[in-house]
């Protein structure tokens, strides 16, 4: 029996061999970062090293981190700001649930185009109506979609209004430097990446007046309460050293995914590649089979032992039409039969030739009639 083809880095990734010994190394020892003794000195230690190690890995200083408990926390975090200074929240039709479902009443929904790139168009003529607080994603988890986040954050800042992009995707799959892209606030997550999970960062601009969702202790300069997860942080922090190492070694896994990609238009030029002709990470490929349901290629790619998905990772093991799809303007014959194959640093030729073994068929069987 052949092992387990996992086909899924857009979930969740391996942990890497630097993050586990940091993990390793920190869990044997004792201390609380915030007590003033030899042994709180050191797991402090840790905390400081890991927070300029993902500050590296982004463009910003070591000030400007605060841990969180991963990216949903700190994208809840980033937005809680709109209410707390009497701004709109604009934010992206095709965000994650962890930013859509903060929504208010006074909200509003930026559109995309079918390439999935935002409407600037509409965008502008949002900003018109007064500050906001704008989210957008750098990299969409479904399609590896990049938007174009400098253009944004031009035209936001010009209407007086501040930036937050859910960046967990683009992270080490890209060059992503907050700084220079413009933004106020960016979100990152330790398991996209290579590190734990149930680790997060929100990054700010210096002049941000942030607030604190959890109160109690002084921890994260007041911003975050709660004994800092020393562990967590310091596996966060290697991952992002490594991360940060081998980002030019992307340019050998986009070759993969083209290789993927080149022998489905190939073999079945009747299967859509969403997102094909928009820029998009290296890593990432949506394939969409009309008259094939989403959940019943995913059995098919399970009881091959092949990992792939259909949607957002949290949408708690539910198969429906993706509503990223839908916000593209894709009807439901497309947006329920799309599945997800992300690649990552371990995936081998080898792997492409056998997810294409079992997907070639699938495909052959839902060829139109001519």
């Amino acid at each position: 029996m052949r092992p387990p083809l996992y086909l899924d880095w857009n979930a969740t990734t391996p942990l890497r061999p630097a993050a586990r010994e940091a993990m390793v190394a920190a869990l044997a020892e004792v201390g609380n970062p915030s007590s003033i003794h030899g042994f709180g000195r050191k797991a402090r230690r840790r905390v400081e090293d890991a927070r300029d190690q993902v500050a590296a890995l982004a463009g910003v200083t070591g000030p400007q981190i605060t841990f969180t408990g991963g990216g949903t926390e700190a994208n809840n975090q980033a937005l809680s700001l709109a209410a707390a200074h009497g701004r709109r929240l604009l934010l992206g039709a095709t965000e994650h649930p962890s930013v859509l479902e903060c929504a208010r009443a006074d909200s509003a929904v930026i559109p995309v185009g079918p390439d999935g790139l935002i409407d600037l168009a509409a965008l502008e003529l949002l900003l018109v109506e007064g500050p906001a607080l704008v989210s957008v994603q750098a990299v969409n988890s479904e399609t590896g979609v990049i938007q174009p986040l400098a253009a944004i954050a031009d035209r936001v800042h010009r209407h007086g209004g501040w930036v937050h992009s859910d960046a967990v995707q683009a992270a080490g799959r890209i060059p992503f430097d907050m700084t220079a892209l413009g933004l106020d606030l960016a979100t990152l997550s330790a398991h996209k990446i290579g590190g734990p999970q149930g680790v997060g960062a929100l990054l700010a601009a210096p002049s941000l007046p942030l607030a604190p969702l959890l109160r109690g202790g002084g921890q994260e300069r007041r911003l975050r309460a709660g004994t800092e997860n020393v562990a967590g942080i310091a596996g966060f922090g290697a991952a992002a050293q490594a991360t940060q190492a081998g980002l030019p070694a992307y340019a050998a896994i986009a070759a993969l995914r083209d290789r993927l990609e080149d022998a489905i238009r190939t073999a079945a030029p009747w299967v859509r590649i969403i997102g094909a002709d928009s820029p998009r990470v290296g890593n990432t490929s949506c394939l969409a089979l009309a008259g094939q349901p989403a959940n019943s290629q995913l059995m098919a790619f399970d009881l091959a032992g092949i990992a792939v998905s259909a949607g957002s990772a949290c949408s708690s093991g539910k198969v429906k039409a993706s509503p990223v799809l839908t916000a593209m303007g894709l009807g439901d014959d497309i947006a329920g039969a799309a599945i997800r194959v992300s690649l990552g640093w371990d995936t081998m030729e080898t792997d492409i030739d056998r997810f294409l073994a079992c997907y070639l068929p699938l495909a052959a069987r839902a060829r139109p009639a001519t």
